[in-house]
């Protein structure tokens, strides 16, 4: 099924294999500077008026997004993620433009929409789910997994105003991925959840991109973006400034954030650092050098990073902690360890640090934190990413520990010993 949600000047439908295909829209808001609250300041100043500024949230943007495909959204605050995100949801009526989009669509934008906090999760879900797009025989008969999968059985009868965010987020998210939508939409949202809860939703989106949905996802989390997402797409100030590869995408975010707040100011986005070097990308990959979120247990692995300098370094120290879902330290790296010569780099020079190992740790997530020093007793901070990667150990028996280390186990009875009388 191809719909249009708005059309203003239609060109026709966009072409087959397209999910979503947006034309040129745009949206403005007004933004009054002097507002009248009362009757009384009416009557004081009847002629008094009323300035205004037009805000350009959205200028002509235009993107096709082919079904199947997991799409990010990236920008500033105040960018007009959101506002876009709103228009193909249908939330908002963009000014100009058209938005065509082929079957169902799900959005979750913001907590509490479609929610009415004075009804109980029951009612809720119900409700909701109707309101995109399944029947009421069928909302009522995916009600109990619905809940299951939010993990509230417990809170079925409590009314929704009663309900912390993030219970409320996991409620939502569950009744989001069990309408069959073709369409998904999901903003910054996801994060007020746990992290459990985010691994969940994580894996949800992976089973609903392998069942051919398409899925925008609304976010400022680059790992997120190059781990996930197909392509996306940078929007500064209402204008699509870029569209392509997750990983050139990300940098270019980077660069605007820089532009914005100015090199000299140290840290942006979630570096910390005296802003002398800048760590540009972090990954991992597995024994065929290619990058890959998930590494097979017992075999060859490597965490690359790229790190750029900002002022002439001598021997700067390179290190790494990888932590798992509960956030304990299995496994810390440092160069000046093992290799404290790393070398003179001058400003702008870019530098990539290979660190090889085999992969013993346990089956289960686990995040890669990178940072940069500077060489001495002093040691002060370059730059540091916090969860810069995320990846999956795969292929081995689960296992109680932090490390699964290869060994081999064996049994032997012990001699019986006869015993006699004197």
């Amino acid at each position: 099924m191809l719909g249009s949600l708005y059309a203003r000047s239609v060109s026709g439908p966009p072409l087959e294999g397209i999910a979503l295909a947006v034309r040129e829209v745009s949206k403005a808001f007004r933004l009054p500077h002097e507002q009248v609250h009362t009757l009384k300041e009416r009557a004081l100043h009847p002629f008094r008026t009323r300035s205004e500024e037009t805000l350009d949230a959205l200028n002509e943007i235009s993107i096709d997004i082919r079904s199947g495909e997991f799409f990010g959204i990236v920008g500033r605050n105040g960018s007009g993620k959101t506002t876009l995100m709103k228009c193909l949801a249908g939330i908002y009526r963009p000014d100009t433009g058209e938005i065509w989009a082929r079957g169902r669509v799900a959005p979750f934008i913001e907590l509490g929409v479609g929610f009415n906090p004075d009804l109980t999760a029951r009612d809720n879900v119900l409700i909701n789910a109707v309101m995109l797009g399944l029947s009421p025989t069928h909302a009522r008969e995916r009600y109990d997994s619905i809940i299951e999968y939010a993990e509230l059985e417990r809170f079925t009868e409590l009314k929704l105003k009663n309900y912390s965010s993030g219970m409320q987020v996991r409620l939502a998210f569950s009744v989001m991925v069990h309408v069959d939508a073709d369409l998904l939409l999901i903003d910054e949202v996801l994060a007020v959840g746990d992290s459990a809860f985010q691994r969940k939703c994580h894996d949800s989106l992976m089973a609903a991109r392998a069942d051919g949905r398409t899925i925008l996802l609304v976010t400022h989390d680059m790992n997120a973006v190059q781990r996930f997402c197909d392509r996306a797409m940078l929007i500064d100030h209402g204008d699509m400034i870029t569209v392509g590869d997750p990983r050139d995408v990300s940098r270019r975010y980077e660069e605007v954030n820089m532009a914005r707040y100015g090199r000299s100011d140290g840290p942006v986005v979630a570096h910390a650092g005296d802003g002398t070097a800048a760590i540009l990308d972090c990954w991992m990959e597995d024994e065929t050098g290619e990058r890959s979120a998930q590494l097979p247990h017992g075999r060859p692995a490597r965490v690359r990073v790229e790190v750029e300098m900002r002022a002439d370094a001598v021997h700067p120290n390179f290190g790494f902690m990888i932590t798992d879902e509960q956030g304990r330290g299995v496994l810390a790296i440092a160069s000046e360890a093992t290799k404290p010569q790393s070398g003179h780099f001058n400003a702008g020079e870019t530098v990539t640090v290979d660190v090889a190992f085999d992969c013993v740790l346990a089956v289960g997530g686990y995040s890669v934190s990178p940072e940069v020093r500077h060489s001495g007793t002093e040691r002060r901070l370059k730059d540091h990413r916090e969860n810069a990667t995320s990846f999956d150990v795969v292929g081995a028996a689960v296992s109680g520990g932090m490390v699964d280390l290869p060994h081999s186990i064996s049994f032997a009875r012990a001699a019986t010993v006869e015993r006699t009388g004197s």
